[in-house]
């Protein structure tokens, strides 16, 4: 039997009314539909339509099954669809977890969190306690570990034992022999939420370390197959007219540049020589040719620091 005929039994046509107060929503109750559990029906959930039977709708002790059991008024439309006043972008983990008593959760945390809204309003608690137990699950596990140096020794191990290129952010507020500006502070946290930022879009692509023991005040470092690439000192001495003063800078658009040049280094399995060669070698060794002999070439790292010296405060 069609969906058609199944509703015409289920929900009798309404009694004629006047053109001017004719409603486009009826209702009908669904007494005596126990015995048309194979019976499909068809449900449009906050706009989105679904086919399924009452059956499926009425084999848990949930709101679906009072709704579809005869003990609450349904409303259908003039098409004869019954309404369900409520989003139907989850309404499908709904109706498969009444089938089967299980379903796959969505991976982010803020579709876990809508469809146990939406399992709630159904009033179906398995549901809910499989949501509540995912989220306190992806609530335990770490999104990223970032390693604190406590040593010289621990921080060349871990280069050189990490296959990614690796960012390093020395920062120790104390280390100052001066006071510092007015914006420094602000600067130095903006400098730790752009390395919390950049661990977290970029975990499991560079290595990420905090180190606290260095002798600046803050300076990022990043490093290549086990080579330092480049540097950029974020800290620089303001000549005030009485006193020096401590500044703390907030390069951002160059730790981003530094961070990307990095990634350069994640996929090689091995070194590339001519990589290394092109980023931390000169190209230019003064008037010496070719052919002479000249000064050993030197490796290099780009250092750069932000405002070393200063004679005002920006």
């Amino acid at each position: 039997m069609s969906g058609e005929s199944c509703l015409s039994q289920l929900c009798p046509p309404a009694a004629p009314a006047s053109p001017a107060s004719a409603p486009k929503v009826k209702t009908c109750s669904l007494r005596g539909a126990g015995g048309l559990g194979s019976k499909y029906v068809r449900l449009n959930v906050g706009g989105a339509l679904f086919y399924t039977t009452v059956q499926v709708l009425t084999r848990q002790d949930t709101m679906l099954k009072a709704m579809f059991s005869g003990r609450m008024e349904v409303f259908t439309d003039k098409d004869g669809w019954i309404l369900i006043d409520r989003c139907g972008k989850h309404f499908s983990e709904i109706l498969g977890y009444l089938r089967d008593a299980s379903v796959a959760l969505p991976k982010s945390r803020q579709a876990i969190h809508e469809l146990m809204a939406e399992a709630k309003y159904y009033l179906i608690q398995g549901l809910v306690d499989m949501c509540q137990n995912a989220l306190q699950e992806k609530k335990e596990q770490a999104m990223c570990v970032i390693p604190v140096v406590t040593s010289l020794k621990e921080e060349e191990r871990l280069i050189q034992a990490c296959s990614k290129p690796v960012v390093k952010l020395l920062y120790n507020r104390s280390n100052n022999k001066y006071s510092y500006t007015s914006n420094s502070d602000d600067h130095l946290l903006k400098n730790i939420e752009l390395f919390d930022k950049l661990s977290l879009r970029y975990n499991g692509r560079i290595l990420f370390m905090k180190d606290v023991i260095g002798d600046e005040i803050c300076c990022w470092s990043f490093y290549g197959q086990g080579r330092k690439l480049a540097e950029v000192c974020c800290t620089s001495i303001v000549y005030a007219t009485e006193k020096k003063q401590t500044k703390v800078e907030f390069p951002e658009a160059r730790i981003y540049e530094e961070t990307l040049n990095a990634l350069l280094y994640e996929t090689l399995p091995v070194p590339d020589n001519s990589l290394l060669e092109a980023t931390s070698r000169r190209a230019h060794w003064g008037p010496h040719g070719e052919d002479e002999d000249g000064p050993e070439p030197r490796e290099r790292v780009r250092r750069i620091h932000v405002k070393r010296y200063s004679t005002y405060d920006d």
